[in-house]
């Protein structure tokens, strides 16, 4: 039975047991706050804000506090410890002003999106809010649709995207749609179609930069070996996605596999020097629009030859 006094060198003096001191948590410096209470003092302050309905929300629906709040927390799990995300090439998205975030699109659920919110908050210098562009489908979607809403989302509309750009965010577009989302394991980071170059026309109408960004590990979260386009045409979907794993394993078959991310920002693409009248131009929208889908595949190329393995 261990005894109530602490153990005595030949001295007489207390002898530290080094194992309990190293699973004690520092004690907080004086007059602050250990960080258990903090936490709880920012998670009431959080309730209170919402029942007096002390906080902002923009035109577009965006409530900033929802998204700091809850949406990135939950996600950083994710981001950390399950894909073990990587973000390089962060010092080419602009601090401040508006800018075109241009990527790759894959992984049957979007979940690319998320991450790469995730990594200009969390990592970025400036702490970044992305504005996503989202289709009329998922906005839609009962729970979702104001849910994506909330945390910055918003109609993949020109309008709408240039006055995001022009009052100074960044805003992300995935040119390939459903169909990059939901395109088989089998063409994996080939490139789909970057639709009529709408991204384009409303980069140069805002008259801000694009950043390629190529998002590698997405597409082994889900590998879509199949298509179920009857159930997907019933259900009203673009897809209906079979798995390895989804639907013979039921809801553990919704479980995405850890591959190992890496989201790379490449060099931004200037629109400035276009002139005002470029984006009513056809032939400039499509040579910048075939340039900028050639630089994510180049980067997707590049980052695929440097990676040793899907899982590490």
């Amino acid at each position: 039975m261990p005894s109530p006094h602490p153990a005595r060198d030949d001295a007489g003096a207390d002898v530290i047991d080094l194992d309990r001191a190293r699973r004690r948590p520092p004690d907080p410096p004086p007059g602050e706050e250990p960080p258990r209470d903090r936490d709880l003092d920012a998670a009431l302050a959080f309730l209170r804000r919402r029942l007096t309905g002390d906080y902002d929300v923009d035109v577009f629906g965006f409530d900033r506090d929802l998204t700091e709040r809850v949406l990135l927390p939950l996600a950083r799990p994710l981001y950390r410890s399950y894909w073990r995300v990587r973000a390089v090439g962060l010092e080419h998205v602009p601090d401040h002003g508006g800018a075109l975030i241009v990527a790759n699109h894959a992984g049957t659920l979007p979940f690319d999106a998320l991450m790469t919110k995730v990594a200009l908050f969390d990592e970025h210098p400036a702490h970044r809010h992305l504005r996503e562009l989202a289709a009329d489908l998922a906005l839609r979607a009962p729970v979702v649709g104001p849910l994506l809403r909330k945390t910055g989302n918003t109609l993949a509309h020109h309008d709408d995207a240039v006055r995001l750009l022009e009052s100074g965010e960044l805003v992300g577009v995935w040119p390939e749609g459903y169909k990059g989302v939901g395109k088989p394991y089998g063409e994996r980071y080939k490139l789909q179609r970057f639709g009529r170059g709408g991204f384009v026309t409303v980069a140069l109408r805002a008259g801000v930069p694009i950043v390629p960004v190529a998002i590698i590990g997405s597409e082994e979260i889900y590998p879509m070996i199949g298509d179920a386009r009857p159930l997907a045409r019933l259900l009203g979907l673009p897809y209906f996605p079979l798995t390895p794993t989804f639907p013979w394993l039921g809801p553990l078959g919704l479980v995405p596999l850890p591959s190992r991310w890496t989201i790379e920002f490449g060099r931004a693409i200037d629109t400035a020097g276009y002139g005002s009248g470029a984006a009513e131009d056809p032939m400039t929208v499509f040579e910048l629009t075939d340039r900028v889908r050639a630089t994510v595949q180049q980067m997707l190329y590049r980052g695929l030859m440097g990676r040793r393995s899907i899982f590490r």
